[in-house]
C-alpha cells in the first residue's frame, strides 16, 4: 500500500503519530524474485496457476494504495504538479529555474507536488520548502532505490505508477513540465490526452524551456496536426515559457472556456487519426 512520510512543519496539518517515517537508506537492488509490484502486475506469470490466484488479491493492494493516497493528500489544498528530469544537477540552469518556480508557487499560496526524487523534482521541492510552502513528493518503488529528497514535507510512496499518476492530476490545479526523459514525456502526453478527451477541464499545461520543447511542438504542428491526427485546438492545450514567474502565473490561472472545433465526422479518417 502507499506509505505516508511526513516531516513536521509549523502551520502544517499533521497526520496521526502512528504514521512513522518509512524512508530507507542506501541503494536497493531488487532481484527478479522480488520484482516491483508494477512489473508483477503487468507481466504474464510463468506459473499460470499462481497468477490466476494472485491477481484478484492484488486488486485489494491496489485499492488500499488509492485509499492511502487519497487520505494523505486530501488536505493539501491548492497545488501545482511539476515534472522534470531526475538527472539535473544543482548547477544546471533548469535546476535553478525549478527552485524559482517552487518559490513562486509557494508565494502564490500553492503547494507543489513532484515525484519526490532528485534533479528537477528536488529543485522544485527545495524552492517551495525554502519559501515556506508545502512541498509534497509522491515517490515510486523502482528496481533501484529512489528515496525522497530532503526538501519534501509530505511524502507518499507508491508501488504502482498508475495510482501515483492519478494523485498527480487529482490534487493539482495545473502542470509545469520541465525537460526530461521518457517518464516526463509520458506524464506530458497523458495530461494532454486527459485534457483533449475532457477528463480534466481548464487545466493549464505549461512547458518550461523553449530550446528543449520547440522541436517537439514543431513536430506536432508539421506532422501530427498535418496528418489530421489532432485538431488545431489541441495545440492550445499547452503554453511555452522560459520565465519562472510567468510559468507559476500560467499554471495557477485556469484556462479560458473555449469551444473545441468540431472534428470531421464523415468520410474516411486520415491514417493515424483517432
Amino acid at each position: 500500500m502507499a506509505r505516508l512520510i511526513q516531516r513536521p512543519k509549523q502551520n502544517q496539518f499533521r497526520r496521526p503519530d502512528s504514521l512513522s517515517d518509512h524512508r530507507r537508506a542506501g541503494r536497493l537492488v531488487v532481484p527478479r524474485e522480488h520484482a516491483p509490484a508494477d512489473r508483477t502486475l503487468l507481466e504474464r506469470s510463468a506459473i499460470e496457476e499462481l497468477s490466476h490466484h494472485a491477481d484478484p488479491w492484488r486488486v485489494l493492494r491496489i485499492l488500499s494504495e488509492f485509499v492511502e493516497g487519497f487520505d494523505a493528500l486530501n488536505e493539501v489544498g491548492p497545488a501545482v504538479t511539476v515534472f522534470g528530469s531526475a538527472r539535473a544537477k544543482p548547477d544546471d540552469p533548469y535546476y535553478k529555474a525549478g527552485m524559482a518556480i517552487g518559490a513562486a508557487l509557494a508565494n502564490r499560496g500553492f503547494a507543489v507536488i513532484t515525484g519526490g526524487g532528485p534533479g528537477i523534482m528536488e529543485a522544485v521541492n527545495r524552492g517551495c520548502h525554502d519559501a515556506g510552502g508545502l512541498s509534497v513528493g509522491c515517490n515510486i518503488e523502482l528496481p533501484h532505490e529512489q528515496s525522497l529528497n530532503k526538501y519534501v514535507d509530505l511524502g507518499v510512496e507508491f508501488r504502482y505508477f498508475f495510482v501515483r499518476k492519478n494523485m498527480f492530476v487529482k490534487y493539482a490545479r495545473g502542470f509545469v513540465i520541465f525537460p526530461g526523459g521518457f517518464g516526463t514525456l509520458d506524464e506530458l502526453f497523458e495530461s494532454l490526452t486527459l485534457a483533449q478527451t475532457g477528463k480534466i477541464e481548464h487545466f493549464p499545461i505549461v512547458l518550461f524551456g523553449t530550446p528543449y520543447w520547440s522541436g517537439l511542438l514543431d513536430w506536432m504542428k508539421e506532422t501530427v496536426l498535418e496528418s489530421g491526427a489532432i485538431a488545431p485546438y489541441d495545440l492550445k492545450l499547452m503554453t511555452l515559457t522560459d520565465d519562472p514567474e510567468e510559468a507559476a502565473e500560467m499554471a495557477t490561472r485556469p484556462l479560458p472556456i473555449e469551444v473545441e472545433e468540431p472534428r470531421e465526422q464523415t468520410g474516411e479518417p486520415k491514417a493515424g487519426a483517432q
